[in-house]
C-alpha cells in the first residue's frame, strides 16, 4: 500500500515538473503582457497596464504580417490537404512491394531541413521562370506564391500521416457495393469515402494552419513582399522587443485554449449524448421524451470554456475602465528618488576618497622632508639604450647651455657618446652597449 501511494506521488510529481516545464515559459511571457516596464518582465512588477495590448494593434507590421501569415495559412491548408489526402490514397492502393519504397520518398520531406526547402524552392521557381520566358516579377517570383509551395513540400507529409491513420480503419466494401450499386467512381468519393474521411481532414486541415503560421526556416528564404508573423517578430527581437510581442503571445495562448476546450467540450456532449440514447427505453426513443444530459452536466471541458470565456469578459471590462496612469507616476518619481540617492552615494564616496588621498599624500610628504631632492640629469652622458632621444631638453639646442658646456665647446672636439643632438644618443651604435663602452662617463 505503501509503495502503490509512493508511486502515485512520484506520478503526480513528475506531471507537475513536465507542465511546468511545458507551460511555464509561456505563463510567465503572459504576465510580463501586464505589467508596465517597457521590456517584457515579470519581476519586479509595477504596475498593472493594458497599454501593450494597443501598442500592438497599432502596430502596422504585426498586423501585416498576421495578415500574411493567415494568407499562406489558407493556401497551404488547401495545397497540403489535397496533396495529403491523394497519397495517403495512392499509398493504400499501390501495389504492396512498392508500398514501403512510395512510404520513404513521400516522408523523406519531413526529414530535409527547412532552410534547405527553402533555398531550394526558390531557386527551382526561379529557373522555371526564366524557362518560360517571364519577368521577373512574375506570379512565379511572388512570395506569398513561393511561400505556400515551400511549406506544402513538407507540411503535406504531416496531413498524409494523419490521413492515412484514418483510412487504415476504412471498409473497402462500402465502396465496392456503391459502385455495384450503380454510383461513379467520384459519386463513391464523394458520398461514401468523403464523409468517412471528414474528421480526419479536419484535424490535417487545423495541423497544416499550425505548421505553416509558426513555419521560419523555409520561409526566411521565400517571404519576399510578404513577411508572415514570424518573420516580423525575429526582426523586431533583433532590433529590440516590446512586452507588445507579449500581448499577443497572451491572445495566441487564449485562443488556443478556448478552441481546444470547445472541441473537448463537443467530443464529451456527444458521447454523453450517444450514452444517455444507449441506455434509454423504446418508448422515450418513439414518444421523443428522452431526457438529453445539458451543455455543463458532466462536463469538464464545457465548465473549463466557461471559466476562459468568464476570466477573458474580466480582462476585457477592467482594460476598459481602469487607467495605470497614477500608478506609473508613482513609479517613475520613486525611480527618480532612487536614482538621486545613489548619485548622493555616490558624490559622498568619492569626497571621502579624495579625502583618504589627500590625507595619504600629507603623510608621505612630511615624512620626506628631509631628503634631499635629485636634479634632473641633462648631460649627454645617458648611459639608457635611447640614449637622450626622451630628455626635454635635447631639442632646446645651445639656448639651455651652462658655462661649463661652452667651455667644453672651445676645446677640440673629441667623439662624443653622450650625445648633444636633438635625438641624443639614439643613433649610437655604443648606445645599447649601456655603460661598458662609456670610457669617459
Amino acid at each position: 500500500m505503501k509503495n502503490f501511494s509512493f508511486l502515485r506521488l512520484s506520478v503526480w510529481f513528475y506531471l507537475a515538473i513536465f507542465f511546468a516545464y511545458l507551460l511555464g515559459p509561456l505563463l510567465i511571457m503572459s504576465v510580463t503582457a501586464f505589467n508596465s516596464p517597457g521590456f517584457p518582465q515579470a519581476t519586479p512588477w509595477e504596475c498593472l497596464t493594458f497599454e501593450w495590448f494597443s501598442a500592438l494593434f497599432q502596430d502596422e507590421r504585426i498586423l501585416n504580417g498576421i495578415k500574411n501569415s493567415i494568407l499562406v495559412g489558407a493556401g497551404t491548408v488547401v495545397l497540403s490537404v489535397a496533396m495529403g489526402l491523394a497519397g495517403a490514397l495512392m499509398l493504400t492502393q499501390i501495389w504492396p512491394k512498392l508500398r514501403a519504397t512510395y512510404y520513404t520518398v513521400i516522408i523523406a520531406p519531413i526529414l530535409i531541413p527547412g532552410v534547405v526547402i527553402g533555398i531550394s524552392t526558390l531557386v527551382f521557381w526561379d529557373r522555371i521562370n526564366r524557362l518560360i520566358g517571364l519577368e521577373a516579377d512574375s506570379f512565379l517570383s511572388n512570395g506569398l506564391f513561393l511561400t505556400i509551395i515551400g511549406q506544402s513540400t513538407f507540411i503535406a507529409s504531416y496531413c498524409m500521416l494523419v490521413l492515412v491513420a484514418r483510412l487504415q480503419r476504412y471498409d473497402i466494401a462500402l465502396t465496392e457495393a456503391a459502385l455495384d450499386l450503380g454510383a461513379t467512381h467520384a459519386q463513391a468519393f464523394r458520398k461514401v469515402l468523403l464523409p468517412f474521411m471528414k474528421p480526419a481532414i479536419a484535424s490535417a486541415a487545423v495541423l497544416a494552419f499550425l505548421a505553416s503560421f509558426e513555419n521560419y526556416n523555409t520561409t526566411t528564404f521565400t517571404f519576399g513582399e510578404y513577411p508572415t508573423l514570424t518573420i516580423e517578430l525575429a526582426q523586431k527581437v533583433r532590433y529590440g522587443i516590446t512586452p507588445a510581442i507579449s500581448a499577443l503571445a497572451f491572445i495566441i495562448v487564449v485562443l488556443t485554449v478556448f478552441a481546444a476546450l470547445f472541441n473537448e467540450a463537443t467530443i464529451r456532449r456527444r458521447e454523453l449524448v450517444a450514452a444517455a440514447r444507449k441506455d434509454a427505453t423504446v418508448e422515450e426513443l418513439e414518444s421523443g421524451r428522452l431526457r438529453l444530459p445539458g451543455f455543463l452536466s458532466s462536463n469538464w471541458a464545457a465548465l473549463g470554456l466557461v471559466g476562459v470565456a468568464c476570466f477573458t469578459i474580466v480582462i476585457v471590462g477592467t482594460a476598459s475602465v481602469y487607467s495605470p496612469a497614477q500608478c506609473i507616476a508613482d513609479v517613475k518619481e520613486q525611480k527618480r528618488l532612487e536614482t538621486d540617492l545613489r548619485i548622493q552615494e555616490l558624490r559622498q564616496r568619492r569626497a571621502e576618497d579624495a579625502a583618504r588621498r589627500a590625507a595619504e599624500e600629507a603623510e608621505n610628504g612630511g615624512s620626506n622632508t628631509t631628503e634631499v631632492p635629485t636634479q634632473p640629469s641633462t648631460g649627454g652622458g645617458n648611459n639608457s639604450g635611447f640614449g637622450g632621444v626622451f630628455n626635454p631638453n635635447a631639442l632646446g639646442g645651445d639656448n639651455n647651455s651652462t658655462p661649463e658646456a661652452e667651455e667644453k665647446s672651445s676645446a677640440p672636439a673629441a667623439p662624443e657618446t653622450g650625445g648633444s643632438s636633438a635625438f641624443g644618443g639614439a643613433f649610437d651604435p655604443n648606445a645599447l652597449s649601456g655603460g661598458d663602452a662609456s670610457d669617459g662617463n
